[in-house]
């Protein structure tokens, strides 16, 4: 999976044939389908010094669900049609609503009249006395939005309302959304009539004084100002829109081949492949079969629409937190502990200085405590010259932490020119003081501690991988896994280091008093095992003096891979990480997995969505239920930005008993690579701590740099912040 840090993207243009599949009027269909009503009334406009008469669709129940409230549609006609023209997709309405393809909605239809109906939907400065221009843009996106949520039951934020046109309202459509995206988050943008960078000279938008100013009829300057291209460098990315272009692909074509870049086919594709690269929106693009007319507006306003469904929602979507931890530059979330005071403690690795600490330069690791009021108790940061991680935070009895992950330089000051990685360990007292550190590997080959777990005595487990000999162990293949125990004083007790022919790393590690359970992925399969073909997850569990007792593959036909573990209160052991083999829909999805003490598979699901989801942590519950955190690209939950922070809670036997996303207008809990980077643990409380990295920004704003690390509080049950 790739991704970048924006929202831009989307689907090539592919050429579709859309039938109607629901009913249109005077059907049998039409009949059995719970219809909604259609109301004509007025909203009064100060800007206009008058009234603005529009249509309203309410669905089927508004009447008697008076304690409902409704996502709104607003939806423009094109040059020279009225409000009527869009009424014809009421049945469609009806039966999206009542197959469960949409939400139930109230859709607005306005008429816009103005300047010989062709005002194209912008506040125009033309003055000519013929048909002066009038303020359409003020009108419609302010006094007739405020007039709908005060006259009907919506829900008044961005994220309810979606903008929709075609021709000329596809043109408005598209700047509304892009110049008041405070209003909307959702835009469908059907034979939109815009062109770049001036329209041509026969264009009706260069006609009626809808870009005009003064006695001039059109002006170049007035148009460029207004139109798309200008716009989007002032989008805010944290407010994103997604859009749904669409266009026939039978268009009036120019006879003139100096204007052929101006048919509306090939400006809907310039249109699409511009915004699909602006940072904060999300656009797809269909090419219908049909020209400029309702044979390509109404199958793409069911297909958008459906398209959109999924964020048009009466509950805003989630938001991440604030403050962030970190620095103006990259940094990379590395763990969360909960102490029994309440306290938390997280580690990171920063790119510069935190709370006035030394800077060793490169990333270097971090680890800060909070209190219970989320107030900063101390920061502590380390490093060289090099490159260090963190990958895990455990507390301690005595109220001090574990941190462990992997640096690149002479960190315990024992390894000068140390020419690849080491794994290290650092044990912290209460106040923040080193106890010990431990950096341990091959003297010439890299080695990573990914994972840490606390042993009773004081002492850790730690897993990872090793690209040579880890403790004078013989290497099996291109990486071996690699499970540590050190003792309360740092000190190595055992290493082992296991694989096959291929790569072979562990990414998480758990304990009881039983003995230890690691979990990795393996690209050639692991001795015990059997291939189930690409990259395999795997399970293995070991005593406390090192023996392994099982180790068991996971996943599919495809790539998959295990990267959280914990053993539940019910003593089975849940592993979580990502299938690519047996994604339900596209991409991977997630894959959690339980196994008893002896390494019996008890249960085992699948959940995802069309997008890429993987889960990274798992956190006992009550009655050996267990949530499962990690990061999600579909709409499991209620969408917010590119990869959202997902909460997955299953109960004792793997069924779903919820899930939710939350997050920022950017990606979350997934770092540039498309990897999981994000961690949580069970607080006093009960509470999930969350934390993990953030591209973006948290609710009222703050981010510090390029990628910052959010610490959130979740309620198990309800799964968001």
């Amino acid at each position: 999976m790739s991704r970048r840090w924006r929202i831009g993207g989307g689907v090539a243009a592919v050429l579709l044939a859309l039938g109607l599949a629901g009913a249109v009027p005077g059907t049998a269909g039409a009949e059995k389908t719970r219809a909604g009503t259609l109301t004509t009334a007025a909203a009064p406009s100060p800007a206009l010094g008058g009234s603005i008469d529009y249509t309203v669709y309410l669905p089927y129940g508004y009447a008697t669900q008076t304690a409902t409230r409704y996502p709104v549609l607003y939806l423009l006609h094109g040059r020279g049609d009225t409000m009527q023209a869009w009424t014809r997709v009421k049945a469609d309405l009806d039966r999206m609503i009542a197959d469960g393809e949409v939400p139930p909605v109230i859709a607005v239809l306005p008429d816009a009249p103005w300047s010989s109906r062709g005002n194209w939907y912008v506040d125009s400065g033309y003055t000519g006395a013929d048909d002066p221009g009038r303020p359409v843009e003020t009108a419609l996106t302010r006094d007739l939005v405020a007039h709908v949520d005060a006259t009907y039951r919506t829900a008044a934020h961005r994220g309810a309302r979606l903008i929709g046109g075609y021709s000329m309202g596809g043109a408005g459509a598209l700047r509304y959304a892009l110049a008041h995206s405070d209003l909307f988050a959702n835009a469908l943008v059907l034979s939109p009539a815009v062109y770049r960078p001036l329209p041509p000279a026969d264009s009706s938008a260069r006609e009626y004084g809808a870009f005009g100013a003064g006695e001039q009829r059109f002006s170049d300057e007035v148009y460029q100002r207004l139109n798309y291209p200008a716009l989007l460098p002032g989008l805010d990315p944290e407010s994103p829109v997604r859009m749904y272009i669409a266009v026939g692909d039978d268009e009036w074509a120019s006879s003139d081949p100096a204007d052929a870049a101006h048919d509306l086919d090939y400006e809907a594709a310039t249109l699409y492949n511009t915004v699909r690269r602006a940072d904060g929106v999300a656009a797809e693009f269909r090419v219908l079969d049909g020209g400029h007319d309702w044979d390509v507006w109404r199958p793409a306003f069911v297909d958008g629409l459906k398209h959109l469904a999924g964020t048009l929602s009466v509950t805003p979507p989630a938001g991440l937190p604030g403050p962030l931890h970190g620095t103006a530059g990259a940094d990379w979330a590395g763990g969360v502990a909960a102490h029994a005071d309440g306290a938390t403690t997280i580690g990171y690795a920063a790119s510069g200085p935190v709370a006035g600490q030394p800077y060793a330069g490169g990333l270097d690791a971090v680890v800060s405590r909070l209190g219970a009021d989320g107030a900063s108790r101390w920061v502590r940061q380390f490093g060289t010259a090099a490159n260090e991680r963190l990958y895990g935070v455990v507390p301690l009895a005595d109220g001090g932490v574990l941190a462990a992950g992997y640096t690149r330089g002479d960190l315990d000051g024992h390894h000068p020119g140390s020419p690849a990685d080491d794994g290290f360990v650092t044990r912290l007292d209460a106040t923040g003081q080193r106890v010990w550190l431990t950096q341990a590997g091959d003297p010439a080959k890299a080695d990573r501690f990914y994972a840490l777990a606390a042993t009773p005595d004081g002492g850790a487990y730690l897993a990872g991988y090793t690209s040579g000999s880890f403790a004078g162990d013989a290497a099996a293949g291109d990486k071996d896994a690699v499970l540590v125990r050190v003792g309360p004083d740092g000190q190595v007790v055992w290493s082992r280091q296991f694989g096959g022919p291929g790569e072979d790393k562990a990414y998480a590690v758990a304990a009881d008093a039983q003995g230890v359970y690691v979990a990795g992925g393996t690209s050639a399969g692991l001795p015990g095992t059997t291939s189930l073909g690409g990259a395999d997850g795997w399970l293995a569990a070991f005593d406390p003096d090192g023996n392994r007792r099982w180790v068991n593959a996971a996943g599919g036909a495809g790539d998959d891979l295990l990267g959280g573990v914990a053993v539940a209160a019910n003593g089975t052991v849940v592993a979580t990480g990502s299938t690519g083999g047996e994604a339900t829909a596209g991409g991977t999805d997630v894959l959690t997995v339980a196994y008893t003490a002896e390494g019996r598979q008890r249960w085992r699901t699948v959940t995802g969505g069309t997008g890429a989801d993987a889960g990274a942590d798992v956190v006992p519950l009550t009655d050996g239920a267990v949530a499962v955190v990690g990061f999600t690209g579909s709409r499991l939950g209620l969408p917010v930005g590119g990869a959202d922070v997902l909460t997955l809670r299953l109960d004792a036997r793997g069924r779903q008993l919820g899930v939710a996303q939350y997050g920022t207008a950017r990606d979350d809990a997934a770092d540039p690579f498309g990897e999981e980077n994000v961690y949580a643990t069970r607080a006093a409380d009960g509470r999930l701590l969350v934390s993990g990295l953030t591209a973006g920004a948290p609710r009222g704003g703050g981010a510090l740099g390029n990628g910052d690390v959010f610490l959130a509080t979740i309620e198990p049950t309800k799964g968001t912040p």
